[in-house]
């Protein structure tokens, strides 16, 4: 029998499983974790606002902490996440959170592949269970349009540019028939390629400090219609 499982012990380094099962928080729940705790519940009369996304929205906070100073936003956001892993955190780092707003900015990850292959259905499904449990949590939701990205520096020649506008018109169509303000980036920041122009983003996905500026007013607005509804 000892025999038997030093094998199988030996088989499992040799795939490379060792370390897979010592990374068990696929999700990334830790990341929040205390954070989430010292922010607590929020205040009355407090327009809390969460926003869920990946490197775009945690990039946000690191290139303009001006724009969340002073205000009831919450980021969090992290780079390289996928739609699927959103979803797992999305209780522990939204709905726990019980804000009145979520702004979802998700999508561009599961394209490039991150996780794995998935189609823009699987894509389009994880974002709105997302948006099915805010609201049934009785939180409002904003969700945004995925931004333009012509190629991904870092897997190049995915072709993602249609990819992501036939995933916009699934989110918009889908905001429409459900109540959800659709916050609309791609329309005022894509270029002729359906890209993002370096002017917004000097590696063509991750905003500059211009390219938020752009998306700041947008999504100003989309949290007040999201509140005034």
């Amino acid at each position: 029998m000892k025999k038997i499982k030093s094998t199988l012990i030996a088989v499992f380094m040799s795939l490379g499983l060792s370390g897979f099962l010592s990374a068990q928080d696929w999700p990334n729940l830790k990341q929040f974790q205390n954070d989430n705790e010292k922010v607590g519940l929020p205040e009355e009369g407090e327009d809390r606002v969460v926003f869920m996304g990946n490197s775009i929205t945690i990039g946000w906070l690191n290139a303009r902490p001006e724009f969340f100073e002073g205000k009831p936003y919450i980021n969090r956001g992290i780079s390289g996440q996928t739609t699927p892993q959103m979803l797992v955190r999305f209780r522990q780092d939204v709905i726990a959170l019980q804000p009145k707003v979520v702004v979802i900015l998700a999508g561009t990850n599961d394209i490039a592949g991150n996780t794995g292959p998935s189609t823009i259905d699987m894509i389009a499904d994880n974002i709105k269970s997302m948006a099915e449990l805010a609201q049934a949590n009785g939180i409002k939701v904003v969700l945004s349009s995925t931004l333009p990205a012509y190629d991904y520096p870092w897997r190049p020649g995915l072709e993602p540019a249609e990819k992501i506008v036939t995933l916009n018109e699934i989110l918009k169509a889908y905001s429409e028939d459900n109540g959800h303000v659709y916050l609309d980036y791609f329309t005022a920041m894509a270029d002729e390629r359906k890209g993002l122009p370096k002017k917004y983003a000097s590696d063509e996905v991750h905003p500059t400090v211009e390219g938020y500026k752009v998306m700041e007013p947008l999504v100003e607005e989309a949290i007040a219609e999201a509140l005034a509804n």
